[in-house]
């Protein structure tokens, strides 16, 4: 695996170039995504049929060759196996009956990934059939903070009024949630791994939403559980591991903390400089990111000119450029090759 850009700069390894990628690389604003899922009929179709979910997976790889690709899914899949159910209109995820109680989160369990989500493992088998060996694939799950958000709010939210209620209100109601949602992550990615992923990314959509002090007891708390659970696996102590990436959409209070992850890689969102974050979490981990994703609605000559603002930002090795979160729908494709042009060309290294 070492041989791919992506994971040698993931380890820190000197790479002629930066290696490039994004979040919900397939998405509403590629043609091929939009035809692959009206096919599918719903979202949840496209999710839990492998060759769907390998078809969307491979898309953007065919079409601008980035130097990873990443598997089609939802952060909210282990939702229903765990006994929560979600629906997935226009509008967004929707959970019928949000996780409140004590009664209620004693009866979750903790489902059988290679069982309960086993199309996402037969997904996996088929995507890297399909790449065969052009990039790696990269795996990825909820973290527990922003999977309990999803459960307790019932959906998305403007201020998580009913999230804090319980991590303030009922903090050993919020731990005992916390705790499951973090076993689950666990054996989740772990599978993913076996089924053949190249690296995993946990991702804390939400984990900017409290304190810093309250980050080190909620978000980080328990993405370290994921990792050192990850780190004390079968798997891991077979010498079989991967990269893990902890992404925190809104990372910036907490980059003192943020480096204890035991991650080896940092996803960085859009507003904090890359080169700050560098000089905040030090040299021992790889950073990834961080255009704002509302730049590529800008022209090719000035997404150019942010590219290369980040690029000198980064510095030469351990960078993964990557936007700051997730890639806008109405995005034009073409200014998705515009960055992906500058990346290669202003990288390049004599």
């Amino acid at each position: 695996m070492s041989e791919h850009l992506f994971l040698r700069a993931c380890r820190r390894e000197p790479v002629p170039r930066t290696p490039v990628w994004m979040m919900r690389q397939a998405g509403r604003y590629l043609p091929a995504y939009r035809a692959t899922r009206a096919k599918a009929g719903s979202f949840l179709t496209l999710c839990r049929t492998p060759e769907l979910a390998c078809e969307v997976t491979l898309q953007p790889i065919d079409e601008y060759g980035f130097d990873a690709a990443i598997l089609f899914s939802d952060i909210l899949i282990t939702l229903p196996p765990m006994g929560i159910d979600v629906t997935f209109p226009e509008a967004g995820p929707k959970i019928p009956s949000p996780v409140r109680t004590s009664a209620e989160i004693a009866q979750l369990g903790i489902p059988d990934p290679n069982d309960d989500l086993r199309y996402v493992m037969d997904a996996i088998r088929a995507i890297k059939v399909g790449l065969s060996g052009r990039v790696p694939l990269i795996g990825f799950a909820g973290a527990p903070l922003t999977m309990m958000t999803y459960a307790v709010e019932g959906g998305g939210s403007k201020d998580y009024a009913k999230t804090k209620a319980m991590l303030y209100g009922a903090p050993k109601d919020a731990h005992a949630l916390l705790d499951k949602l973090a076993k689950t992550c666990t054996s989740y990615l772990e599978a993913q791994v076996t089924a053949g992923v190249d690296c995993v990314q946990i991702f804390d959509s939400w984990g900017g939403i409290v304190s810093p002090g309250d980050f080190r007891e909620f978000p980080l708390r328990y993405a370290k559980r994921v990792i050192e659970g990850l780190r004390g696996s079968k798997t891991w102590m077979r010498g079989e591991g991967v990269p893990i990436i902890y992404f925190v959409n809104g990372c910036a209070p907490y980059l003192d903390d943020y480096a204890s992850s035991g991650a080896d890689v940092l996803g960085v969102d859009w507003r904090v400089g890359i080169d700050d974050v560098r000089r905040r979490v030090g040299d021992g981990v790889a950073l990834q990111g961080n255009l704002d994703p509302g730049a590529l609605f800008a022209s090719p000559s000035e997404i150019r000119s942010r590219v290369a603002d980040i690029l000198a930002r980064a510095g030469a090795d351990g960078h993964i450029f990557n936007l700051g979160h997730g890639v806008l729908p109405e995005t034009n494709p073409e200014h998705v090759r515009a960055m992906v042009t500058a990346v290669r060309e202003l990288s390049a290294k004599a």
